[in-house]
């Protein structure tokens, strides 16, 4: 065969054990998780904002952006939840370039996934001990969730992903809400499949052993944009494109929770991340307009770093994007306090 094995990887219990939550944490979490709960099952009012790098890189500027978001997110607590964006997994559309922290622990040497399992464990672990707030992180691999399951807040399941069956069934038995992004082809009965898929209890094969599930019932939809055949970035999250959701929501009355978060970068922006808070404030003034909206839209995803744009990674430049470009800090926290006065 052409596979050749480098080394065995470190068993969760393993890395659980050398990097573990504490009890002060695993309160902290419960809490958490009740208040992210409470947003999509709607009984708060309050939107969730996931904000953060395209991909967590380094620990240090990693972690220096999530300690800014948290002393914002005192500023805007009556308004919003803020879940630090840490996805240490990038899927790459053609396989090639930075995969992620869990891929290359750093990011200017080779490849070694069984050091960058310990790194994401610790990165998050130390994320949610300075900062107080858990994290989302993107589900590319369902098999690694076991590393991190303890601390994140919110997981989301790509585009690229949404249609896998593995993504789908482990992710009803997930205790925290999925986001389920529309996929590339921006077919939403796919995605809606999905949800369905998510929401349901399954009996499946799932690390070795034979398990079940009860069901998550806060999956739920994550508009992202999408691509023609031809490589045109086509947007959905106008007026219309929410209002269109919001009916599929209505006819598919098994669901549970409906809700919508959107993703202001990607297709939606055209890959541009300067659009992104025109698009934010889009959205906000769409909920303003109809009750139905204000009730079903729960939040916001923003692509954003400590330095604008992005960079080559040679270019070393501390807290700046190394796969798709991001906002930067002064005009997010800009961004979310004209949000946070936009909300009743």
């Amino acid at each position: 065969m052409s596979f050749s094995i480098i080394r065995p990887l470190p068993t969760v219990q393993e890395v659980v054990e050398q990097y573990p939550l504490s009890s002060t944490l695993k309160l902290i979490k419960k809490n958490r998780d009740k208040e992210i709960s409470h947003i999509f099952n709607g009984t708060d009012s309050r939107m969730a904002l996931i904000v953060g790098p395209c991909s967590a890189d380094y620990e240090k500027s990693v972690l220096e952006y999530v300690l800014k978001l948290s002393k914002l997110q005192e500023e805007v607590k009556e308004k919003f939840v803020l879940i630090p964006r840490i996805y240490t997994n990038k899927p790459r559309t053609n396989g090639l370039g930075y995969k992620g922290l869990m891929h290359q622990p750093n990011p200017c040497q080779e490849p070694n996934i069984s050091s960058g399992i310990l790194a994401l464990r610790r990165l998050h672990l130390k994320c949610f001990e300075e900062s107080g707030l858990t994290a989302a992180d993107e589900m590319l691999y369902p098999d690694v969730l076991g590393y991190l399951e303890d601390i994140l807040g919110y997981i989301a399941v790509g585009a690229r992903s949404v249609e896998n069956q593995q993504h789908r069934l482990v992710s009803s038995g997930i205790d925290v809400p999925v986001g389920m992004k529309n996929p590339t082809s921006g077919d939403l009965g796919v995605m809606f499949n999905a949800i369905h898929a998510a929401q349901s209890k399954h009996a499946f094969a799932y690390k070795k052993q034979e398990v079940r599930t009860s069901g998550n019932e806060l999956a739920h939809v994550i508009l992202r944009g999408y691509s023609t055949k031809n490589g045109e970035n086509i947007s959905n999250y106008h007026y219309e494109d929410l209002k269109n959701v919001d009916s599929l929501y209505k006819k598919n009355q098994h669901l549970k929770n409906p809700a919508i978060i959107v993703d202001l970068n990607h297709a939606n922006s055209g890959k541009n991340y300067k659009e992104q808070p025109r698009i934010a404030h889009n959205v906000m003034e769409s909920r303003q307009e109809n009750p139905d909206l204000k009730k079903i839209v729960k939040g916001l995803m923003i692509e954003s770093y400590l330095e604008e744009g992005r960079q080559e990674l040679e270019d070393g430049v501390y807290g700046k994007s190394i796969t798709d470009a991001c906002l930067g800090w002064k005009d997010t926290e800009k961004l979310i306090l004209n949000l946070a006065n936009m909300c009743e």
